[in-house]
């Protein structure tokens, strides 16, 4: 039984703002950068003490003694165990077993049921309840969520084999046909790394996809030989997760990840929050549809049973449901709280909104808003079909509407609570010393399907406060050419392709074209926003690096900072991201729902930094 918090959500969000808000010319708040610690998170989301007095003495007065109940963790959520009949008496009502006919699985549910008016006050939900299998569409693509490098789990990253080795080795006049460490650097002016914190590790989240040490070795060995052979993630092993795996096996998406980390920030350590049992990463008969939240599990074990927009813990339809009995499954209890979340975590997959129950993302949501809170930096993959899902996913184009021509957002970058990538490259020809441009790659050019960075507008969440100039000034200065409605209950309204009033994103961006990897023991270049993200992590850990070694915090929730500070950004003015048989929207001066606020230039973000509190 979820008891009502002491504080809305939209209070919280003020908490999150007053930690982190600043203004161009003035110092914003005086409370920058004083990171909330767990405990006091979970209090400001725990109901009052009148809330869960009366809810427990409703409970003892209707028979469900006091050594009966049991208080969670997290202080929204009163326990326990009954019998059918007295919890049909309780709530007046009757239980039934609900089955899905495609899925099978079984929960108990009822079609109402009813608490007395003095307490409803108090209760957000009670489960089991009214909840049935799935609220709304879902679509499986892969394991609900895809890698920003590909069209489907497993399927490979977007790649091309390459020869040639030799000629782009370390070369800055060849960084057009492929990215390797020197360009990075180059690009973004990042110096070499002198620093290693302890607990500054970068976490990387992987799923269904896993390093090979061999790779690792072989791109050290010819991009960064500075970087000892054997160097290799700490694991954090999630729920029977393993890794890594023979050279033969390797993920394209995990061997890109720390391929593109290692060269930034060595000779800090990465942690590897690798997630889910091989049947729920990897099996494609897995009924697991969603995706995060065993992982928030572990770094939260209050998120475990947290209960927000009626729901209660983890789906269990959606989520993998540990002990796991499938043959070779993770036969433990669920992993709650087992590992502290590092300050910056990189993730490389997500899906589309219109996959998943909106409860389902919100809820996962307002975790995103408590790590922020807390000092950490989380960073989202925006995806790489442009303003459309992948190809298959909801439609043949990967579009809405009856006719697949409304624009596809991407969960979970919509959430406004985390830092959302988008992906640019190297125009054929240019050079690090001269501007990029949004992806646009076509289908066959090079890779076997169409690469252009995901963006758009949330049809769940509004336009948040730190961005809201930013929008209005790219709607004035850069109107786009398509009918647009106001809200997700006017969804697709005359003829409306997108959400005038949601959340866009990505908000900023980074190199995802031609990145020189090695894959399977063979030397490949890959593309995707999912390059993108663990390049403009790392550069976000090596800020940390720099606070750190003179007494200050993480930097956090970094949106409103960089919101207020656009100038420490490369603004990105060519390209688009094509997608629903449409341009997609276009690159512009400031913000633009293409590459965001641009990608990063290291001396400058900094600079800025540096003469934060």
């Amino acid at each position: 039984m979820g008891e009502a918090r002491s504080y809305s959500i939209g209070r919280c969000y003020d908490f999150l703002m007053d930690v982190y808000e600043l203004y161009p010319s003035d110092p914003g708040s005086p409370n920058y950068a004083q990171h909330w610690t767990q405990e006091q998170v979970i209090e400001a989301f725990a109901p009052t003490d009148a809330a869960v007095t009366a809810v427990r003495d409703w409970l003892i007065e209707s028979g469900i003694s006091a050594k009966r109940l049991t208080h969670s963790d997290n202080k929204g959520w009163l326990a326990f165990d009954a019998t059918a009949q007295e919890i049909e008496s309780l709530l007046k009502t009757e239980y039934h077993a609900y089955e899905h006919t495609t899925q099978g699985k079984t929960v108990p549910a009822c079609e109402q049921y009813h608490v007395p008016h003095k307490i409803q006050e108090h209760v957000d939900y009670i489960t089991p309840g009214i909840r049935l299998l799935a609220a709304e569409k879902v679509s499986k693509r892969g394991f609900g969520m895809t890698s920003g490098a590909t069209g489907g789990v497993p399927q490979p990253p977007l790649k091309r084999k390459m020869n040639g080795l030799q000629t782009i080795l370390n070369q800055l006049e060849t960084c057009d046909v492929a990215i390797t460490p020197v360009c990075i650097k180059a690009l973004y002016e990042v110096p070499p790394s002198i620093l290693a914190h302890p607990g500054n590790e970068l976490g990387i989240f992987e799923e269904g996809d896993f390093y090979s040490q061999e790779d690792l070795n072989l791109f050290f060995a010819n991009f960064t030989p500075y970087i000892p052979q054997g160097t290799h993630p700490i694991a954090q092993f999630i729920d029977g997760a393993e890794a890594p795996v023979p050279v033969a096996d390797a993920g394209g998406e995990s061997d890109l990840d720390f391929e593109l980390a290692y060269p930034l920030i060595y000779p800090q350590k990465t942690k590897l929050y690798q997630t889910d049992d091989l049947f729920y990463a990897t099996n494609p008969n897995s009924t697991s549809l969603g995706g995060f939240n065993t992982f928030l599990d572990a770094l939260d074990g209050s998120y475990c049973t947290y209960s927000a927009f009626g729901e209660t813990g983890d789906d269990p339809v959606l989520d993998p449901v540990y002990p796991d009995p499938n043959p070779g499954g993770y036969k433990g209890p669920l992993q709650c709280g087992v590992y502290k979340p590092t300050n910056v975590i990189s993730v490389s997959y997500g899906g589309q909104e219109y996959d998943l129950p909106a409860s389902y993302q919100e809820r996962q949501c307002n975790e995103f808003l408590k790590l922020g809170l807390q000092g950490h930096t989380i960073l989202f993959a925006s995806g790489d079909a442009g303003v459309a899902g992948p190809p298959g996913d909801d439609s043949a184009n990967g579009c809405l509407g009856p006719e697949s021509t409304i624009f596809s957002p991407t969960w979970p970058n919509s959430c406004p609570f985390i830092l959302n990538i988008g992906a640019t490259k190297i125009i054929p020809g240019g050079s690090v010393f001269e501007p990029e441009s949004a992806v646009v790659d076509p289908a066959g050019m090079p890779y076997r399907s169409a690469f252009s960075s995901g963006g758009g507008f949330s049809n769940i969440y509004p336009i948040p406060a730190y961005q809201a100039s930013a929008v209005a000034s790219y709607f004035a200065t850069s109107n786009p050419p398509y009918p647009y409605y106001e809200g997700n209950a006017s969804f697709g309204k005359n003829g409306g392709l997108y959400n005038r009033a949601g959340r866009g994103y990505p908000d900023v961006a980074a190199n995802g074209d031609n990145i020189a990897v090695y894959n399977e023991g063979e030397f490949t270049l890959e593309g995707g926003t999912s390059a993108s993200t663990p390049i403009f992590a790392s550069i976000i850990n090596l800020i940390n690096e720099e606070r750190l070694a003179i007494g200050k915090s993480p930097v956090g929730f970094v949106n409103p900072t960089l919101y207020a500070h656009p100038e420490v950004l490369n603004d990105i003015t060519n390209g688009t991201n094509p997608g629903c048989g449409t341009a997609g929207f276009s690159t512009a001066k400031g913000w633009d729902p293409v590459t965001g606020l641009g990608t990063p230039n290291f001396p400058k973000m900094s600079a800025l930094w540096l003469t934060l509190p």
